[in-house]
């Protein structure tokens, strides 16, 4: 099976994808992510960090997953990752960080 990747997509070499993985307009897949089988990054979503998404998940318009965490104890040097399952969707301009230890 063959993937789609948008050709104003932006994604890391560091990046493992599934198969038939479309991702979309102006995305932008940076670091060590990993997308599940069947998944849909939509146009302008943003997935970086150590981050995975299980298989056949939808990120809609805008959604940023896996950023750095917004909470002031968070040092850039801490080692945090966000696991997401199968068949999670997320809507429009979701932000999703992970936790800080």
């Amino acid at each position: 099976m063959s993937n789609s990747i948008h050709k104003t997509a932006i994604v890391s070499a560091d990046a493992r994808l599934g198969n038939d993985v479309s991702i979309g307009p102006y995305a932008v897949i940076e670091g060590p992510v990993t997308i599940g089988d069947n998944s849909v990054v939509g146009s302008h979503c943003v997935i970086e960090g150590n981050t995975s998404l299980g298989r056949a998940c939808q990120l809609f318009t805008g959604a940023v997953i896996g950023s750095r965490p917004q909470d002031k104890k968070h040092r850039k040097e801490d080692r945090v990752y966000l696991s997401i399952g199968d068949y999670n969707i997320f809507r429009e301009y979701v932000t999703v960080n992970p936790g800080t230890i």
